[in-house]
């Protein structure tokens, strides 16, 4: 499936060299052809409806038939966001028409309301639509406390996830797991499809590298559900003092693994279409590198360049500061030159199952300044890229110009003892 036709996003103001961006892909990484970079407007387009052929997926929160009269008499604590949805509304909503005595909200990075850029501290409130107590996930208070929980009988979790280690909705659901096991507290998870499901890739975590982009021992691309993910928290023995917290899971219905699956809305404000979502279990490595990914622009983590790549590439944009998305992105306000893969054919990520390590490693050669590569104290924009990718091997390797099949062999056999265990938490085939 090509995702190409909602990816057509553009921000007021974004410099873009559209002769570049008609090759698909990228420039020759040895052109030295300039071409102007023309501003354009365009109205955002959202995300496509979820589609998947002659299946009718239906998501778990949508079955409310099944969870509904479990929740019957209890005081229901819930973490959402706005991919929790049932239809054209919020979970919460949906619920509260239902009847459900909803207490309290819990939102993760980004917030409940999903307008917080990535990183950024988001505080307690008091939701002004519902009246409901809203309580932030995130930072210092990742975990919810005794007294969060005092009030609540059974704690929702339904969060749409991108299948990817660094993706920290994950660490949510482990911080929440362990905080209701704590207080005997039992975890309705309404589970959602995977749209990076249908395949598994990347090194293992090394326990040493362990952070707040990756607490447990799984490949970058983990092929799991929300819903199948608790259970491996709670079979491994993964949550803290391996206590296991008593989970009960709607799972998707007509949903399997290899199905392609749309989301109907971005999952963050920087995931804003189907592209980047597909693309990001490779492109999120670029924060760890000194080129901005698309950050301040309506293209996040599907065009990746720096002003010193000039010269190397003629596809070419300019970062702005947009706020709820970025508002200090790297090279803010300079023209960026590099490679674009809004038009990338995304099937060719279907067919191989694997991340694109290419990427990576022609940046890398192209980059005049190599010292500066993967120096992420050059900026606070930028992330540590051993801790994103899980160990220090991949940094190493690039530097060393290996290639990705010597890569690749480097991950085993941890990559296919992973495969092996992942498949006794399996809810779909």
């Amino acid at each position: 499936m090509k995702t190409s036709r909602s990816s057509i996003l553009l921000l007021a103001g974004l410099s873009l060299n559209l002769a570049a961006c008609a090759a698909g892909h990228r420039t020759s990484p040895t052109s030295t052809a300039t071409t102007k970079a023309i501003e354009k407007k365009a109205q955002e387009k959202p995300l496509a409806k979820a589609k998947v052929q002659e299946h009718d997926i239906r998501t778990g929160a949508e079955q409310t038939e099944k969870y509904l009269p479990y929740l019957q008499g209890k005081r229901v604590g819930m973490v959402v966001n706005p991919t929790s949805i049932i239809g054209k509304e919020t979970t919460v909503d949906s619920l509260l028409k239902l009847g459900v005595n909803i207490v309290k909200i819990f939102g993760p990075e980004h917030g409940f309301r999903g307008d917080a850029s990535a990183g950024i501290h988001v505080n307690d409130a008091v939701d002004t639509k519902t009246g409901i107590k809203a309580v932030s996930l995130y930072g210092k208070h990742a975990t919810p406390s005794k007294e969060d929980l005092a009030d609540v009988d059974v704690m929702i979790f339904d969060i749409q996830d991108v299948g990817v280690r660094f993706y920290t909705y994950i660490n949510t659901l482990q911080h929440v797991m362990e905080a209701c096991a704590a207080q005997n507290k039992e975890v309705l998870i309404l589970d959602r499809p995977n749209p990076n499901g249908f395949y598994i890739d990347g090194p293992i975590l090394d326990p040493k590298l362990v952070s707040g982009i990756g607490l447990q021992p799984i490949p970058i691309v983990h092929g799991l559900t929300v819903g199948e993910y608790a259970q491996m928290l709670n079979g491994e023995g993964w949550l803290k003092n391996k206590l296991k917290c008593k989970i009960k899971i709607i799972k998707v219905a007509n949903y399997n693994h290899d199905l392609p699956y749309e989301l109907p809305v971005k999952p963050s404000p920087n995931l804003n279409t189907a592209q980047s979502i597909l693309v990001y279990p490779t492109t999120c490595l670029f924060e760890g590198t000194y080129l901005n990914h698309g950050r301040g622009t309506m293209y996040p983590f599907t065009v990746i360049g720096a002003p010193a790549l000039k010269g190397k590439y003629s596809f070419s944009f300019t970062p702005k500061s947009i706020k709820g998305m970025a508002e200090t992105p790297i090279f803010v306000n300079k023209v960026c030159y590099g490679i674009d893969l809004r038009d990338y054919d995304t099937e060719k990520i279907r067919s191989s199952k694997a991340l694109n390590l290419n990427w990576l490693i022609e940046l890398y050669q192209a980059s005049p300044n190599k010292a500066d590569f993967f120096n992420y104290k050059l900026s606070n924009q930028m992330n540590n890229f051993d801790k994103l990718a899980g160990d220090s091997s991949l940094r190493l390797q690039i530097i060393a110009g290996k290639s990705e099949k010597e890569i690749r062999a480097s991950w085993e056999p941890g990559l296919t003892r992973y495969k092996t265990m992942r498949k006794k938490y399996l809810l779909y085939p």
